[in-house]
């Protein structure tokens, strides 16, 4: 199995949470390993890397690389409002069509497969995965019940409302889902 990214939406369509794992399957030439040391881009709009120096901005390559990740950053940006549209429009379809009762759950492309699953609050979840990957509903209940209540809602500190797409910043939830989605996908390798 293979995750490529996974995102939040709010109630109010912002995408308050987003993480990729990996570029997606059409990089020509990258290796599984390539794939695997590409920069993640988290919500705060900027490439995760560790040994980049904030006080380099007299070297060209730094301000290079901080142009490219300010553009990966917007590709993000672009990548999460995509999917929530499509989201938004296959959900409204299939409700018009099977009536209130069918749920859009997933849907598969020749390149990937999208995981939908949303709470009573609102909270849209939703992951890009393989297409050979089987339904990851239970899964993201998981992240929501274990992961998102426990160390989002339940922290004081935490806002209740993401306004002006101001992300999620929690450690502890990164962390977490870092590890489960990391087990998760050590636990299928290993089958």
């Amino acid at each position: 199995m293979v995750i490529y990214s996974f995102y939040i939406f709010d109630r109010h369509t912002e995408c308050i949470y987003s993480k990729t794992w990996l570029p997606p399957p059409s990089v020509p030439g990258a290796t599984p390993q390539q794939q695997y040391d590409a920069p993640m881009i988290s919500t705060t709009g900027a490439a995760v890397n560790s040994a980049s120096d904030p006080h380099q901005h007299s070297n060209p390559n730094a301000l290079r690389s901080g142009r490219s990740a300010v553009s990966a950053a917007n590709k993000a940006s672009d990548d999460a409002k995509l999917i929530f549209g499509t989201v938004f429009s296959l959900r409204n379809m299939v409700r018009k069509l099977g009536g209130e009762d069918d749920a859009f759950i997933s849907y598969r492309t020749a390149q990937y497969k999208l995981h939908y699953y949303e709470t009573a609050s609102n909270l849209r979840f939703v992951m890009l995965t393989d297409t050979g990957t089987l339904s990851m509903r239970n899964v993201m209940h998981q992240i929501y019940i274990n992961l998102w209540c426990e160390y989002v809602v339940k922290n004081p500190l935490s806002p209740v409302e993401h306004k002006g797409g101001a992300g999620v910043r929690n450690e502890l939830f990164e962390l977490g889902l870092n590890q489960f989605i990391t087990g998760l996908i050590g636990r299928t390798g290993s089958q």
